[in-house]
């Protein structure tokens, strides 16, 4: 499981290191106010799509739905289903980008209230509209690679997601040659989304994924409605993160340049939340429905027990770093072109405060799967609805006195709610099985990274505020790799982790 996990982070780490190149450079291209704010608003919606098709979310239904076919009826079936399932999917994608392109400026108005009578709201709408496309695409790119993943086959899933980032990159890297005028470079960047997502479903096809699938055949059955039944509400829970993002964004639509600041605060977040939280999702859900199916108990403790160890011992010192070193690292990603000081700072203090719920939303995606895997979606689904609405009302209150920081602060707030509720949920239902080795280490892990963070925070004002960029990478990259250096010994020498172990069994067969 753990070789499952390292394959599927990487392959999430190399795209989100992309995905900061990316965005470094549009903030570069566009800078902060009304056309950053409307492309990044159109995009936001995007990436809600993206994580609700992607990143593991069709995992919590499709993957316990074709194991239980396979075993029951055969490799034949199996694939069948698939075939109505992949056909089924990309038909209805199909039609609601037809509907949505039409209600665009309705739904733009919904996302982000504060556009409403500006010139910013059709500057999203057209932006959303071209970058419509990638919806009709995302569908069967989202249930060739879950088929993947259901086979344990998940280098090729881990990896693709890197054209999407490698075609925008391209887009924009043209455009700052070109100098274009920014209304002009936010439509061509818009419409390179879609092409995008082609680029990935060929990169799919070309692998022959698509005989996991036949015959295609769309069809609302029985079966299939019951697929959807699940589907749909667990697709909807595992992009918990992206729903509270959104209602950040609602609020923050009225302040001037807020939205940008959240959105590229937020993309910090997501490089650990993604490194984690997806490979929980992508191996996790397979694991334990072959465990919970079976009756034993042990691989499910051991399943829930390692994936409680990995959240941990990653979210932990990844919270306390993007908290103490928050704004030499905003200045160092994103403080170029049009991208100012000013905006480095806000942007900073948004970070620290998303910062304190990436142990929550890590949370979210360790538990979840206990409840996928017992084909329960539903609950998943109430634990972020909770949490959206907590958000909601907080950032109402708080976006109003504190601004950007006070929506990212009720946005921690609402994914620590979701969390809290899940656990609850879980605990009074089934149980979460924690074995005695998680029970011992946990406490270590904590104390180590509360050491590492207390270092960090030592270090953190080493370099002057005049300084040269180059001395300020360079000492940050110094700051960054001695944290995770004393982080991992702390881990040895406290007994929470042995490499010599992990390197051995990363070796033996699987």
């Amino acid at each position: 499981m753990i070789r499952s996990f390292l394959t599927v982070s990487t392959g999430t780490l190399a795209s989100r290191l992309l995905g900061f190149a990316r965005d470094s450079m549009i903030a570069a291209l566009l800078g902060t106010g009304a056309v950053a704010d409307a492309f990044l608003a159109a995009f936001q919606l995007v990436n809600v799509v993206r994580r609700l098709l992607s990143e593991g979310a069709l995992n919590a239904a499709l993957i316990p739905a074709w194991l239980r076919v396979r075993d029951r009826d055969g490799e034949e079936a199996a694939s069948a289903f698939a075939g109505r399932v992949l056909a089924t999917v990309s038909a209805a994608l199909i039609a609601i980008s037809a509907v949505v392109a039409l209600v665009m400026p309705l739904i733009i108005t919904i996302i982000a209230p504060g556009f409403l009578g500006s010139s910013t709201l059709d500057l999203a709408v057209a932006n959303a509209r071209l970058m419509l496309p990638y919806l009709a695409f995302a569908g069967p790119v989202t249930v060739l690679m879950g088929l993947l993943n259901a086979q344990a086959r998940f280098a090729l899933t881990a990896f693709s997601p890197l054209l999407f980032n490698i075609a925008l990159i391209a887009a924009i890297a043209v455009l700052l040659v070109g100098h274009p005028d920014a209304t002009f470079a936010a439509w061509m960047l818009a419409a390179t989304v879609g092409i995008a997502g082609l680029l990935q479903l060929l990169m799919l096809l070309s692998q022959r994924s698509a005989n996991l699938a036949t015959p295609l055949r769309v069809s609302f059955d029985k079966e299939m409605r019951g697929f959807f039944a699940k589907a749909i509400p667990g697709m909807i829970a595992s992009s918990g993160p992206q729903w509270l993002m959104v209602a950040g964004a609602i609020i923050a639509s009225a302040t001037p340049s807020a939205v940008s600041w959240l959105y590229f605060a937020n993309r910090l977040i997501e490089l650990p939340l993604g490194i984690v939280g997806v490979a929980m999702g992508t191996v996790l859900v397979p694991e334990l429905t072959r465990a919970v199916s079976s009756g034993d108990r042990e691989a499910v403790a051991h399943a829930e027990s390692r994936a409680l160890e990995l959240a941990a011992g990653l979210a932990l010192p990844a919270t306390l770093g993007l908290i103490v070193l928050a704004e030499p690292i905003v200045r160092l990603l994103f403080e170029h072109g049009a991208f100012g000081a000013g905006d480095s700072i806000a942007t900073a203090h948004a970070l620290m405060w998303l910062a304190l719920g990436l142990p929550a939303h890590v949370m979210i995606k360790a538990l979840s799967p206990a409840f996928f895997a017992r084909s329960d979606t539903m609950a998943p689904l109430l634990a972020t609805a909770k949490g959206f609405v907590v958000a909601v009302a907080l950032a109402v209150l708080l976006g109003h006195v504190f601004g950007a920081s006070g929506i990212a602060a009720s946005i921690a707030a609402g994914a620590w709610s979701s969390a809290l509720s899940l656990l609850r949920k879980g605990t009074s239902e089934f149980g979460f099985s924690v074995d005695a080795a998680a029970r011992k280490r946990l406490p270590r892990i904590v104390l180590a990274a509360a050491a590492m963070g207390a270092l960090l925070w030592l270090s953190a004002d080493l370099v002057p505020a005049g300084a040269h960029g180059l001395i300020r990478s360079i000492v940050l990259g110094v700051q960054i790799a001695a944290g995770i250096a004393v982080y991992g010994l702390l881990l040895q020498t406290l007994g929470a982790a042995s490499w010599r172990e992990a390197a051995a069994a990363l070796k033996r067969p699987a």
